[in-house]
């Protein structure tokens, strides 16, 4: 049987509705203004650590903390799409979201901020999985184009928000910037009104899907664990570039404005690679197109080990985004091939919460390995060696899926 054929087989001529694409543009925006929870403090990380007169790992610790928020609130937010739907608890994350930017403007010292970053990181976290889930039940045929697509709002949103923070912060402060930012998060409340619309046949009536009609070789529990062991890895490979482009930038001196442009790049040639991972998987499948983007991250941290010019800085960036933004989205794909609807929102949600548990980790580890080191080339090789990891979990469960489908 051809790779992509249980996942054609299962989609073939069901249409989405109008309005499927309509909330479809609603959740983009949304995630679009969500996301800047995860891309604001890279960009003022380095003004915050000059401001309390932090070492990199303390300043780093935030940027931990938001992860770690994200991570929880995702888990704790799936049950709730699930039982009520996406308004209400979006409702409550996005005033979270906005109250904790101001309140990190207001802070005193370096633990206030970090707790502000904390609900930061909580309130982003509705505007992420929970909307992915979502979407990915008012989708059949082009589910997956749909779930990366919605999955863009997160570097449509890095694309967009680090030069325009860099430009304020140079302006008007770091404090003055945090709560610039609250108050366009809460302005951005309205777009839930696009999507109180609840679908007319429970997730539990779905058609079948690649669930019913073909397995991972393996039990649906050891699955799950190891795509959740496969998420953590390749995102503290992920976290290197991502979180300390801009510090990196510094430390050669190129200073954080090229940092910043690197980090707009990468994020900009990463939702790319997003929109064309769901073409591809709607294909192939979710885990032939994840172990493709794990291997070709891989290839482009090495390249950062080897290359340190401006120049070469920027096409690596532009190289990296472009490799690896398609990575995150494929884990819900494949949890809704293989998963049963009735617990998208909930499943996806543990899924993501291992990848943001898989940033934020990583993000710290990098910042402690240059306090020990002096130099971020070790901090590249860490991160390789967890894209190896991740790379070695998705080839396995491909080619027990492989065994699975000639025994079946």
């Amino acid at each position: 049987m051809a790779a992509g054929a249980p996942y054609r087989r299962a989609r073939a001529g069901v249409e989405e509705s109008v309005y499927a694409w309509v909330r479809l543009s609603s959740a983009l925006l949304l995630g679009t203004v969500g996301s800047v929870g995860l891309w604001a403090y890279v960009v003022t990380l380095p003004a915050v650590e000059a401001s309390f007169g932090a070492t990199r790992a303390e300043a780093s610790l935030p940027y931990s903390l938001a992860m770690t928020g994200f991570a929880v609130g995702t888990a704790a937010i799936g049950p709730m799409v699930d039982r009520w739907g996406i308004v209400r608890p979006l409702s409550w994350t996005c005033l979270l979201l906005a109250l904790g930017f101001l309140a990190s403007g207001l802070a005193a010292n370096l633990p206030q901020f970090a707790l502000a970053e904390l609900t930061i990181g909580i309130g982003s976290s509705g505007t992420f999985a929970p909307l992915i889930a979502d979407i990915s039940h008012w989708f059949t045929r082009h589910r997956a184009i749909a779930v990366a697509l919605c999955a863009s709002g997160n570097y449509l949103g890095g694309t967009l928000w680090p030069p325009l923070i860099e430009g304020l912060v140079a302006r008007a402060g770091w404090r003055q910037t945090q709560m610039a930012i609250g108050l366009a998060c809460a302005l951005a409340l309205p777009l839930l009104l696009a999507m109180r619309r609840r679908l007319s046949r429970p997730a539990a009536e779905e058609p079948a899907t690649a669930a019913e009609l073909g397995g991972l070789g393996v039990g649906r529990a050891a699955a799950f664990a190891l795509l959740c062991i496969a998420g953590f890895a390749c995102c503290v490979a992920m976290s290197m570039p991502q979180v300390h482009i801009v510090a990196y930038c510094g430390d050669l001196g190129y200073g954080p404005v090229r940092g910043a442009e690197m980090l707009s790049l990468m994020l900009f040639f990463g939702l790319l690679s997003r929109i064309g991972s769901g073409f591809a998987a709607d294909r192939i499948g979710g885990l032939a197109t994840l172990l493709v983007g794990s291997v070709a991250q891989g290839a482009a941290l090495v390249l950062y080990l080897l290359f340190d010019g401006l120049t070469p800085l920027y096409a690596i960036s532009a190289l990296f985004g472009l490799f690896q933004g398609g990575i995150v989205p494929m884990y819900p794909v494949i949890i809704r091939e293989y998963f049963a609807p009735r617990q998208a929102a909930a499943l996806v949600g543990f899924a993501i919460t291992a990848t943001i548990l898989g940033m934020g980790i990583g993000g710290w580890l990098s910042g402690a390995i240059f306090d020990l080191t002096g130099s971020y080339r070790y901090a590249f090789a860490n991160g390789a060696a967890w894209n190896a990891l991740n790379a070695a979990i998705v080839l396995f469960l491909l080619l027990r899926r492989g065994r699975y489908a000639r025994c079946a």
